[in-house]
């Protein structure tokens, strides 16, 4: 774009250079000055260069550098709803686990509500009391811990999302909502590098870096500019001051216009020295990419293994849950019919919490299996 500028400048020649007017005749002392005592100049300038490489590699190199800071805060916030997702998820496992403690409790509370019954009718042992007293104590010390962890979590979910600790926030997902939202994951889907932020942002570094190759390589090509100037100046106080038009002004504009072709021939090797250090960045950002490709793969491949190892034990842990809650159901009627005892509930219920949380674990592990494949992968 074309620049244009004003100024406006006053001298006073407290002392003017001149040589004695005796040199040509006049009297010696008197003095024939070169300047006037008074200049008032005021000035408009206007410049414009019609050609510059590095200019007009700098105006390309702009844009790149919008597209790359653009693409450095995609990766950010993709950073960062990868943390919040890693902190989402040990939330929701929690909240789970309490809900099924809760349910477990509640149960527990009946039988010891119905055994102590049985007692008091003396068909049960006090032994039988003490046994179910026991364990619904220590499913309540398990509840109150995973409340206080759980907590610990929350709080932590809140910092990675930038909200103040003491601010409520309610989970309103649970694991097998997740699971089910997940289940249309493409696993298998082929993998794109152009999907994750952190490639394309290697790809615009680079597309900068050829750029400084470009500038350097072509270090004999011309800048061209133009100028325009125009000085509307008024001086006063010209020859002695006994002289009659001593006290005059005088308008003295001038214009002056011009172009400038500036032509490097030779900087001492400097611009080749640049440029070999630009080939080298490149050279090293093809390596990153292709270590970047490398690490992507293997994180893809990983990625799939663990979700298939973490769906066929989400299964196995499945059919053993099912097994476990007909192994309890069984000893309860058998305990209530007279024909069991309190120490094979309490074994039966142990085994019971033991494969619900098994199985939780494990549908946890599938649900972040799937979210590392998607993250992997280059989804949201």
């Amino acid at each position: 774009m074309p620049q244009f500028s004003g100024g406006l400048n006053y001298q006073y020649f407290i002392q003017r250079p001149g040589i004695p007017a005796s040199i040509f005749g006049g009297t010696s002392d008197e003095k024939l000055a070169f300047s006037a005592v008074h200049s008032l100049t005021p000035s408009l300038s206007y410049n414009q260069m019609f050609f510059s490489n590095s200019y007009r590699l700098a105006l390309k190199a702009s844009e790149y550098y919008r597209d790359y800071v653009s693409q450095q805060l995609a990766v950010t916030r993709q950073t960062i709803r990868n943390q919040v997702t890693d902190a989402y998820l040990p939330a929701l496992l929690l909240s789970e686990n309490l809900l099924i403690l809760n349910k477990n409790i509640s149960n527990l509370e009946k039988l010891l509500s119905e055994t102590r019954a049985i007692n008091q009718a003396g068909f049960a042992e006090q032994l039988d009391v003490d046994r179910i007293e026991l364990s619904l104590s220590t499913l309540r010390t398990e509840s109150d811990n995973l409340t206080r962890q759980r907590e610990i979590v929350v709080d932590a979910l809140k910092l990675s999302m930038g909200m103040p600790v003491k601010q409520e926030i309610v989970l309103s997902d649970d694991l097998p909502k997740l699971l089910d939202t997940y289940a249309d994951v493409e696993i298998s889907a082929e993998l794109n590098f152009m999907n994750r932020a952190e490639y394309v942002e290697l790809l615009k570094g680079r597309e900068l870096s050829t750029l400084d190759i470009d500038l350097n390589s072509k270090t004999w090509m011309p800048t061209v500019s133009g100028f325009i100037q125009y000085q509307p100046g008024w001086q006063g106080g010209f020859g002695n001051k006994n002289d009659a038009n001593f006290k005059s002004w005088y308008f003295i504009p001038s214009a002056v216009a011009g172009v400038s072709v500036n032509v490097p021939i030779w900087d001492g090797g400097a611009s080749k020295s640049r440029r070999e250090r630009a080939i080298i960045g490149v050279q090293t950002i093809d390596a990153q990419r292709q270590m970047l490709e490398n690490a992507i793969t293997l994180e893809v491949e990983s990625a799939r293994k663990q979700f298939a190892n973490a769906r066929e034990r989400v299964q196995s842990q499945q059919k053993n849950l099912d097994l476990a809650q007909r192994i309890y159901d069984t000893t309860q009627k058998k305990y209530k019919a007279g024909v069991g005892s309190s120490f094979e509930i309490t074994q039966a219920e142990q085994q019971l919490y033991s494969a619900q949380q098994s199985l939780m674990q494990a549908q946890y592990d599938l649900l972040t299996s799937k979210t590392a494949v998607k993250k992997a992968l280059g989804g949201n």
